[in-house]
């Protein structure tokens, strides 16, 4: 059966409040420098009240991804769950503005749409905490399978991963995806996400994941050594492709037989690392749905990573398409 969809993205919906801050109001609040914290209503309203007005934008680590493969000019698809509040609308449409089907069931409920809290600090680097409102309670009865099922690939973000019924959906959406013979991808997204979930996590990826993303430290994190030829052996045994981005210095690319170096592409400032993984992956899956050689997956992974990084925001502000020279 031809696929209606390249990627089909399953994530977190939610709407992006970015600030910049100094290093002390990092101290100040408590935060750590880098991670990815979740947080309750509570601590979301202090802590949105202490940053001050902020850019808000539609986000969502997986959202982010699936905004760049349209970006390519791919035909991309995404899950997630929002209210029927004013945030919710706002994020539906941002998506359907750039030509994203979202696949969005509203339900009765009464929870807000989620928001993430990013605090970006003049090194570039962003710290996050996120309050997920309704997107957290994204279950099996969530997925459109139809829409699972007519995607080239499937992509997860593993920041979904603290319910039990998200757990659940992904296995669903990945045994319906297998089943169509679909490729099942996963982003780890945080290396303390994935302390919290090894055991999980592992399970998913031996036993549905085709593609696997991470940084680094999430890897290292995932099969708990110091040694990244070690991290490398034992993730060559679970997944068919592993890529593995490394900030300034590019990407791996790991398969049964070989580690391919991509370098990162050039950017002349960095203002906001927030998305750039996301972008990776956008590039990567992009590449991969029309069957290009890992080495351009890589590249076009490096491209998109270089956009999002070089403004503040999560998603591309120009064509990916016409930036990687595909026009």
């Amino acid at each position: 059966m031809d696929a209606g969809f390249d990627v089909v993205g399953i994530g977190n919906a939610l709407v992006d409040v970015i600030s910049h801050h100094g290093e002390e109001f990092l101290r100040a609040e408590g935060l750590v420098k880098g991670s990815m914290t979740l947080i309750d209503t509570e601590r979301a309203i202090g802590l949105h009240r202490s940053m001050g007005s902020g850019v808000e934008l539609s986000g969502g680590s997986a959202a982010n991804t699936i905004t760049g493969v349209a970006s390519f000019g791919g035909r991309a698809a995404y899950v997630g769950k929002v209210a029927a509040d004013d945030l919710g609308q706002m994020y539906g449409h941002d998506l359907r503005a750039v030509g994203v089907t979202f696949a969005h069931r509203p339900g009765g409920t009464t929870t807000p749409t989620g928001r993430c809290l990013i605090v970006v600090t003049p090194d570039a680097e962003r710290t996050m905490n996120t309050f997920l409102g309704v997107s957290s309670l994204l279950g099996p009865d969530d997925v459109d399978l139809e829409v699972v099922a007519n995607g080239r690939v499937v992509y997860f973000e593993g920041y979904l991963f603290d319910r039990d019924a998200a757990k659940e959906a992904y296995f669903l959406a990945a045994r319906t995806a297998h089943q169509h013979g679909r490729k099942v991808s996963l982003s780890l997204s945080d290396s303390f996400c994935v302390d919290r979930h090894r055991a999980d996590f592992l399970r998913l990826i031996e036993g549905e994941v085709d593609v696997l993303f991470g940084n680094r430290d999430e890897l290292l994190s995932l099969y708990e050594t110091a040694s990244l030829d070690e991290a490398i052996a034992s993730v060559r045994g679970h997944c068919e492709i592993a890529a593995i981005t490394l900030g300034a210095e590019g990407s791996l690319v790991v398969t049964d037989r070989d580690v391919l170096h991509s370098p990162a592409e050039p950017v002349h400032r960095v203002v906001d690392t927030t998305g750039a993984g996301d972008l990776y992956a956008a590039g990567f899956l992009f590449g991969l749905s029309a069957s290009a050689p890992l080495g351009e997956c890589a590249r076009l992974g490096a491209v998109a990573a270089a956009e999002v990084i070089s403004h503040v925001g999560a998603r591309p502000l120009v064509s990916l398409r016409t930036l990687a020279g595909l026009d």
